[in-house]
């Protein structure tokens, strides 16, 4: 990982006070403020201005991921409170598109909220669907070095899983609200273009758009496009050693089509702007994907520091690394690329296809922050300077940010 984990971490604080954090978001999506950093030069907007702020011919790359209800609240017979969190499916299908649609009983890998109060025995959720009663069953199976095992299984077994969170979940609003998730998150933590369940945080860059301002881009001649990355609960995880070499990313699942694959090769040498952290690090894997594969790798996989410990080819360029993973995924007859990522982008990461970045305003010492400083360099600091003086609202309701280095 050569210089990059000696990076310190307090070197990425600054102090946010509490009364900028947006706890709920804007009336109107597209109307929240807009960063624009371009060479170091800042500009105040509005985010309705933003399809005439980008650079000619731009692709932009949306995430697609939805958020699912994924905050199950039982009460115990005692009183007591048990919050179970569902993080990724385990049993029988461990991925994320079949997983909502398995029948009773499912395993799925949860954080548990008071889970001292649980010692065993079985929690019970009563609601109803179409006005028919369900009662959801909660059994904890195996505690993990980061979670538990929970089966669930419900009265119904016409009833999917999807189904089930839907009608009993709550919406994981960011604990950094400080509030409960009210029925007005249920849209508004969600973006217009979100497609495959999975998330547990939303990719709140994309949370801005609205059909109009993209009808707008592409009569601009902005081109648009799409990946999956499903955000897990490690994307609040703050760094808490000193150096970033002993922080642990978390393993995401990622969906990439071949479509998508083709329309990036064809606009290298164009601006590519990921929407988003989340974005940006499923672009960004792709090389690394392709170079892993090419040197005998089995599997669509990512770890946190390969960028960093593989020995890059200079003659494997972007292009070579689309071109390869096409190549792949049709001599192997797959329509998509599924694979999984841990890729951290610190300073000193060298980018492979991103060329800019819209995203929002991040917290102090995240992996988020070493991502935005790693394209954009210590102009970050002007930046929140800048956004903390004049009133910008900031974190996942807050506003954004479009940064060309």
């Amino acid at each position: 990982m050569s210089k990059i984990g000696n990076i310190k971490i307090e070197d990425y604080n600054y102090n946010l006070p509490d009364n900028q954090i947006a706890k709920y978001p804007l009336p109107k999506r597209d109307m929240s403020k807009l960063l624009f950093q371009v060479g170091g030069e800042i500009t105040e907007h509005r985010f309705t201005e933003l399809p005439a702020l980008l650079p000619t011919n731009s692709l932009l790359i949306f995430n697609i991921t939805k958020v699912v209800n994924a905050r199950l609240i039982f009460k115990k017979s005692t009183g007591a409170t048990i919050e179970i969190f569902c993080l990724e499916p385990i049993e029988p299908v461990n991925d994320f598109q079949l997983a909502y649609q398995q029948k009773s009983p499912v395993v799925w890998k949860c954080l548990i909220g008071n889970a001292k109060r649980w010692k065993s025995g079985m929690l019970e959720l009563e609601f109803t669907i179409n006005e028919k009663k369900v009662i959801l069953y909660a059994k904890k199976v195996e505690q993990l070095s980061e979670g538990y095992l929970v089966e669930f299984s419900w009265s119904n077994d016409q009833i999917t899983f999807s189904e089930i969170i839907i009608n009993s979940g709550m919406v994981p609003i960011p604990p950094y609200l400080n509030r409960k998730a009210e029925e007005s998150d249920k849209k508004r933590y969600q973006t217009i273009y979100a497609e495959h369940e999975g998330s547990v945080a939303a990719p709140t860059a994309g949370l801005h758009f609205t059909d109009e301002i993209i009808s707008r881009l592409k009569k601009n001649g902005t081109q648009t496009d799409e990946v999956t990355l499903h955000v897990g609960a490690g994307t609040f995880k703050p760094v808490v050693s000193s150096t970033i070499s002993n922080h642990e990313m978390h393993t995401e699942k990622v969906l990439v089509s071949i479509e998508t694959l083709i329309h990036i090769k064809q606009k290298l040498g164009d601006p590519i702007i990921p929407v988003g952290t989340t974005s940006m690090r499923t672009l960004e894997s792709l090389y690394w994907m392709a170079l892993k594969l090419k040197n005998g790798s089995k599997e669509f996989v990512v770890e946190q520091w390969d960028p960093y410990e593989l020995n890059e080819e200079m003659e494997f360029s972007a292009k070579d690394a689309i071109s390869f993973l096409i190549r792949y995924l049709k001599e192997n007859n797959l329509a998509e690329l599924k694979g999984e990522t841990r890729l951290l982008i610190a300073p000193g990461y060298s980018f492979k296809f991103a060329t800019g970045l819209i995203t929002n305003f991040h917290q102090p010492k995240s992996t988020l922050l070493l991502l935005v400083s790693a394209l954009i360099g210590e102009s970050w600091k002007s930046a929140y300077d800048y956004a903390l003086s004049n009133n910008f609202r900031f974190l996942s309701y807050g506003d954004s940010c479009l940064f060309l280095p």
